[in-house]
């Protein structure tokens, strides 16, 4: 059986501090520019989602035209049935 040494544990108790004092300054250095980076990828995304449902407007002076909504179920078939009930005092 071994015995873990006082000078073992204290380097490994200084290698894990040191990772996190060193992630912490790294995180603070370029959590920015990544977080700028991660913003900016998601507004192009949204800008071109957006820009998919826009529709250009090519009337004419006069001219009327009639877009319809398209036609939803609102039944749902998996409801069941409706009971109606009354409660007994």
């Amino acid at each position: 059986m071994q015995e873990a040494s006082l000078q073992g544990v204290l380097k490994i108790i200084l290698i894990i501090l040191l990772i996190y004092y060193g992630l912490k300054v790294l995180t603070r250095l370029f959590g920015p520019l990544l977080l700028k980076y991660v913003t900016k990828k998601a507004g192009e995304k949204f800008q071109q989602q957006f820009s998919q449902y826009q529709r250009p407007q090519q009337s004419t002076d006069g001219e009327i035209t009639i877009e319809k909504k398209p036609k939803q179920n609102s039944s749902n078939k998996d409801a069941g049935e409706y009971i109606d009930y009354e409660e007994i005092d």
